[in-house]
């Protein structure tokens, strides 16, 4: 689950591998891409840290970044995850 503060929401990813984590990713900036909405990441092997929040509008969060959120966590349902995902 994503964890939302005023100035992000964060959500932790851990898969098996790096491999895996990568496919993640650039499934992941496909979609950014697309919304021309682009997150910060965070990746080491496995794991995969993702920051999302709007620069137009102070760097706060807001319904973009939760629409972004929401085509993340489906995305993530077509990669097995390590463990469950972990918010951080």
């Amino acid at each position: 689950m994503w964890t939302e503060t005023p100035a992000a929401l964060i959500r932790t990813f851990q898969f098996a591998d790096f491999r895996t984590a990568w496919a993640f990713l650039t499934a992941v900036a496909a979609e950014a891409e697309r919304r021309d909405h682009h997150p910060g990441i965070w990746n080491e092997y496995g794991l995969v840290r993702l920051e999302l929040r709007t620069h137009d509008a102070a760097n706060h969060v807001t319904d973009r970044d939760r629409r972004l959120a929401h085509a993340i966590d489906q995305i993530a349902e077509g990669f097995p995850l390590a463990d469950a995902a972990v918010s951080s």
